[in-house]
């Protein structure tokens, strides 16, 4: 996303249209079909779509893809959109444009969803647009619901199904300078516990350890408690307990 030619497009010289032009073009466009009111209306909304893309930037997939995706709902709302409506053409054109790129990579997802989860979603979807376009803001669940007359229960499944996996590696923040990772929140299956407690050169190696490291151990992979949680019960940081849960299962390992 540090890139500063995007298809071909140099962002730094990227054009700013002033709102009384922009208005003008928007009526050309919607009244006298212009077309080269159209393509400036583009050119100078280009730093839209590349303020959006920014909030996908950790998703995988080439900042071109997801610029000329984003182009593509820039136009859509350029087509579409109503001068006669009490809101800025940004505020319309920005949902449009993240719907747009968020389609991409729903589609583009590598978890298999079933068609009527599927099908659902997209109504949903699109139901949620063209509020979004009638009132000026993004509607909850529960008046998408409402709309498609179905549980929001089940609207709410459906949308959070073609939602994007996260990786266990995924970086959750950062505390003194270690990176606190998506799986050091989740706690650890209870299965596990059965499976060392049997392992006697397991508790050998667990005796041998200070006394606070053999708590962390076992708070952590006992208990299955996150790494807040220990963090919280002994009174030290998160990434002080990574650091000691770490040292401490590379001398379990070794001992063993």
């Amino acid at each position: 996303m540090q890139k500063v030619d995007l298809c071909g497009v140099d962002t730094s010289q990227l054009p700013v249209i002033p709102n009384q032009k922009m208005d003008e073009l928007l009526k050309k466009v919607q009244f006298e079909k212009s077309r080269a009111a159209r393509q400036e209306l583009i050119e100078g909304n280009l730093r839209l779509v590349l303020s959006v893309i920014q909030r996908f930037a950790n998703r995988g997939e080439a900042a071109d893809d997801l610029f000329q995706v984003g182009c593509i709902g820039l136009m859509k709302s350029i087509d579409n959109f109503d001068t006669r409506m009490n809101v800025r053409f940004s505020t319309y054109a920005v949902p449009m444009i993240i719907g747009e790129i968020r389609r991409f990579l729903r589609d583009n997802n590598a978890l298999r969803v079933s068609r009527s989860l599927r099908d659902l979603a997209y109504k949903a979807m699109q139901t949620r647009e063209r509020l979004t376009r009638e009132r000026g803001e993004e509607p909850g669940v529960l008046e998408i619901a409402r709309e498609l007359d179905l549980p929001a229960e089940e609207v709410a499944a459906a949308l959070e199904a073609i939602q994007d996996p996260l990786s266990l590696q995924e970086p959750l923040g950062n505390d003194g300078g270690e990176d606190l990772l998506l799986m050091d929140q989740i706690q650890q299956p209870g299965e596990m516990e059965q499976q060392w407690v049997e392992d006697i050169a397991l508790n050998q190696a667990m005796s041998a350890l200070p006394q606070r490291e053999q708590k962390i151990i076992k708070m952590r992979f006992f208990d299955g408690r996150t790494q807040m949680e220990v963090a919280q019960e002994i009174g030290i940081s998160q990434a002080q307990v990574s650091r000691l849960e770490k040292g401490a299962l590379l001398r379990i390992r070794k001992q063993i």
